[in-house]
């Protein structure tokens, strides 16, 4: 159990170490945010909790990748509705509605493909 909070306390410290340097530098938090810093610790716990699974490591990163893509039209949606007036959690909830759509919509297009999300895909 303590391990497991010490990944959740290292987790949220990065999360808030970010938001605090978006606060004061929106540029420079943008850029760390978009670093895949929360990727880079999953997959090195996931390594770790796992005892080194090849398999399973590839593809939890390959599922990230998958689900990466469909994300980016939220970070273009999110602003765009801001900036033309709407309400920030009306802006916010849009933006997350669409990108549940298009994470699905990648879903069903990788599956057409013959791409799963599972281990050693």
């Amino acid at each position: 159990m303590s391990y497991f909070i010490l990944k959740a306390v290292l987790s949220g410290t990065l999360i808030a170490v970010i938001s605090e340097i978006a606060r004061h530098y929106p540029g420079l938090g943008g850029l760390i945010a978009s670093l895949p810093l929360i990727s880079l610790m999953a997959i090195v716990w996931l390594w770790r909790d796992t005892g080194g699974d090849i398999p399973q490591v590839a593809a939890h990163a390959r599922a990230t990748l998958w689900y990466v893509i469909p994300s980016l039209p939220f970070f273009l949606i999110l602003p765009g509705l801001m900036e033309k007036g709407v309400n920030f959690w009306i802006s916010l909830l849009a933006a997350s509605f669409i990108t549940i759509c298009f994470y699905l919509a990648a879903v069903w297009l990788a599956g057409r493909f013959g791409i799963t999300f599972e281990q050693g895909q």
